[in-house]
């Protein structure tokens, strides 16, 4: 085995990890995975026998280009997006799959947008994987100290501004609501149903890799809705995370879907995963289906 093959070995032990870390930084899954080819890049044109844990040194990798992403995010914070009818890609990748269900789980990512992009790697980093501060003061140029201190700001952000979500029962209200009014275009019925602040982000993966979208507000994201309405006429909710979704089929094979967090009666926060291979990619069996739209 040649020392390339190795190395690439090794890269791929470490694959689902760093897709992981770039994910919950960045909040979009094809950004995550841009992060972790730069990654291998650099691996590449590193000595990879000066390098003693190789792990931590590409955490650290990843760490800095999401950094530099989210740094240089606010020129594109809203993207214009359009009506979508995504054809199957043809990169099927079982590693998607944990990290596609923990997307429509909002609640943490919805606090993690407003937070700086120190604070959200020092968080990211300290309180979801556990990675020590002496470790992250060098990717955020602090001190120990203070890269703890941003984790602190961070945590009591996280703390007192995500969402609780509705129990069951309310939420299938609402989502109901929402997939009815967006089929039916009924703008004024969006705007009742969605929280004046929600977020939509639109992850289309390889399909378009190079424009994750983000929609701010009720009336962009209303509006958005209605375009989007296609997705509500063929979908049906199903339940995944604690939290209802819109899975959308066509010949019976998952085509996309529209994952909602609903807290206080109205939807906070909205996440569609438009590429089918990674909808594909999770356990259906594992979602339980509540109703039919």
């Amino acid at each position: 085995m040649d020392d390339t093959t190795f190395l690439a070995q090794r890269f791929d032990a470490d694959r689902g990890h760093l897709r992981a870390v770039a994910y919950r930084m960045l909040g979009s899954m094809s950004e995550a995975e841009d992060a972790v080819q730069e990654a291998w890049l650099r691996l590449q044109r590193s000595d990879a026998s000066e390098i003693g844990n190789l792990g931590g040194w590409l955490t650290t990798v990843v760490s800095r280009v999401c950094l530099d992403m989210l740094r240089s995010r606010t020129s594109r914070r809203e993207d214009p997006l359009e009506e979508f009818g995504p054809e199957p890609a043809t990169d099927d990748d079982p590693e998607h799959e944990a990290v596609v269900a923990d997307s429509v789980g909002l609640a943490l990512l919805v606090v993690l947008e407003t937070l700086t992009p120190a604070e959200r790697l020092a968080f990211v980093l300290h309180d979801l994987f556990g990675v020590a501060f002496e470790e992250i003061a060098p990717i955020v140029g602090r001190t120990p100290t203070a890269a703890r201190q941003l984790a602190s700001r961070a945590r009591r952000r996280v703390r007192t501004g995500a969402p609780v979500p509705d129990d069951l029962t309310r939420q299938r209200e609402v989502v109901g609501a929402f997939m009815a009014a967006a089929r039916d275009g009924d703008f004024d019925a969006l705007l009742a149903v969605l929280d004046p602040d929600v977020v939509l982000r639109v992850d289309f993966g390889a399909l378009k890799p190079e424009r994750p979208a983000v929609l701010h507000g009720a009336e962009a994201v209303a509006r958005q809705a209605i375009m989007f309405s296609s997705i509500e006429r063929q979908g049906r909710q199903v339940l995944v995370d604690g939290g209802l979704a819109v899975l959308s089929a066509e010949n019976g094979v998952p085509k996309s879907l529209l994952g909602m967090t609903v807290s206080g009666g109205r939807i906070v926060a909205i996440h569609i995963v438009a590429d089918p291979d990674k909808v594909r990619d999770l356990e259906l069996t594992e979602l339980e289906e509540v109703t039919e739209g």
